[in-house]
């Protein structure tokens, strides 16, 4: 067993022991850092804008520096979270809870320090946990037919659609308008065109990068410097205090912090295997179950520094472990896994579980890579915070134009010119009102990613099942898979009934007690 894990792990660093390889991988982590840090921008923006750059790059070091910005971006939106009480990315809110009142108390650099440790700790046994599942899991994987490829899609699709928002109703929506935008395009067994309109350039489909710049990256500039103000107000109040524990973390704040940092990173790597709960979950469950075992949770809030330990390991743990599905089953279970399969498709990789079989060697190689991006993080954020703090206090008016230019670029080389811009407008035009109104671009994005297989698997099960639904007993794993799909959304739509009917009787309730003290006056 043990044999089986480290020598591949073996052939893949030495597979990577060169200049350009490592350096790539730290150039993506010292990108991903600065970026995470920045409000608004993130790692699926960061890692969309930059795919156009690995086109010249061998497979190993265009992937290791895609990875590596997802890496650091996670561990880098803590420094705004902390500094500005305004998370870089929206799995870092959790963090701002503690976080930036010990900067307000002149605790930054203390701060600062636990939340990369942590982030450091989570993200390597997170990474260490994708090597050891997803090779066993894609073995199983190989055994799977089209009948269960399209139940496992339609339950992930749902089980997405349904955790990834604030209402499943809207979830769903989302992911349903994603599957009809991958529909544009020839039609996938007669070649007929749909949706078209005549444009020799939807005939392959939409692009995902186009869409994917639009709604994330475009939508969030626009919606970020109507708020640059508040921004700046915030990075006015912070202080800087004089005494040296103030900016370290003592022995016995390690003591408090390890065994919470451990439990974190457990939490991060058990929702990130989940495909759609994602790092907020993740982040939000770690602070959550910190808080309520602690002796003392009265100090949560106020600068517990045990509070940034717990959401920033489970935050950082997700990133290695959501790519657990990626590579073993070939579903993307997050937006960074969504985007990242463009990647592997340019390079001619095929994620899922023939890659393990296809393109063992460069398997081995991500996996080195992965774990060089880990302790690349711990010494680029030792070394940068000082200057990545600097970063995020430049005026939105100065970052947001930058962004913006990138962003043309990404969709002009992706995109077929021109008309990749356009689509990164139209698509920026919907990322906006999906923001606003609270649908989910996560679940749309990984509903446009998934559809053109989840229509392939459903053309092909409908003639394996010769028609009869009852023809499910004989694939007992699509059988269980659809069951799981049936029964969430009947449980989330009992959910969402009673908290609906909760909200009427307390709202009649109300007006029930304004009319009586209005009679009694």
């Amino acid at each position: 067993m043990i044999d089986t894990f480290f020598a591949p792990l073996a052939a893949g660093f030495a597979s990577i022991a060169n200049f350009w390889t490592l350096l790539y991988v730290c150039f993506g982590v010292a990108v991903g850092y600065a970026v995470g840090a920045i409000p608004g921008l993130g790692k699926g923006t960061a890692t969309a804008i930059l795919i156009p750059v690995t086109f010249y790059l061998e497979p190993v070091s265009a992937i290791g520096l895609l990875i590596g910005i997802a890496k650091g971006s996670t561990a880098g939106s803590a420094i705004s979270a902390i500094l500005m009480n305004t998370p870089g990315e929206p799995s870092s809110a959790a963090t701002a809870f503690d976080g930036y009142p010990l900067a307000q108390q002149g605790k930054a650099g203390k701060a600062l320090k636990m939340g990369l440790y942590a982030s450091v700790i989570g993200d390597l046994i997170s990474t260490l946990c994708l090597i050891a599942l997803a090779a066993p899991l894609a073995q199983f994987a190989l055994e799977i037919g089209p009948v269960e490829q399209f139940a496992i899609l339609l339950f992930s699709l749902t089980f997405i659609g349904a955790l990834a928002g604030n209402s499943l109703v809207k979830g769903l929506i989302s992911g349903t308008l994603g599957l009809l935008v991958a529909t544009v395009g020839m039609e996938i067994e007669t070649a007929v065109p749909r949706f078209t309109f005549g444009r020799l350039e939807l005939f392959d489909g939409l692009s995902l990068i186009p869409v994917a710049i639009g709604m994330m990256a475009v939508s969030e500039m626009v919606l970020q410097m109507a708020n640059h103000r508040e921004l700046d107000r915030q990075v006015a109040e912070i202080r800087v205090s004089s005494d040296p524990d103030d900016s370290r973390v003592t022995g016995r704040e390690w003591r408090r912090c390890l065994p919470v940092i451990l439990r974190g990173t457990g939490i991060g790597v058990f929702v990130g295997i989940l495909p759609g709960l994602g790092a907020s979950v993740a982040s939000f469950m770690s602070y959550g179950a910190t808080a309520r075992m602690s002796k003392t949770p009265e100090r949560f809030g106020k600068g517990a520094i045990e509070g940034v330990a717990a959401s920033e390991s489970a935050d950082n743990a997700v990133v290695p472990s959501s790519f657990v599905p990626l590579f073993a089953l070939g579903i993307p279970g997050s937006v960074i896994a969504a985007i990242l399969i463009s990647a592997f498709v340019i390079h001619g990789i095929t994620p899922g579980p023939l890659m393990f079989v296809e393109d063992a060697e460069i398997v081995q190689a991500l996996y080195a890579a992965m774990i060089v991006a880990s302790f690349a993080l711990l010494a680029i954020g030792i070394i940068g915070q000082s200057f990545f703090a600097w970063v995020i206090r430049s005026p939105m008016r100065v970052i947001a134009p930058a962004v913006l230019f990138f962003c043309m670029i990404g969709a002009f080389m992706q995109g077929g010119g021109l008309f990749g811009i356009g689509v990164m407008l139209i698509f920026a035009v919907f990322g906006v009102l999906a923001k606003k109104l609270d649908f989910s671009f996560v679940t749309f994005l990984i509903g446009f990613v998934i559809g053109p297989s989840l229509e392939l698997t459903l053309r092909q099960t409908i003639p394996l099942l010769d028609r009869d639904v009852t023809n499910l007993a004989q694939h007992p794993i699509a059988a269980v898979f659809i069951g799981l799909t049936i029964a969430l959304i009947a449980i989330l739509a009992l959910a969402e009934i009673r908290r609906r009917t909760r909200a009427v009787l307390a709202l009649s309730e109300g007006s029930v007690a304004f009319n009586e003290t209005g009679r009694n006056s």
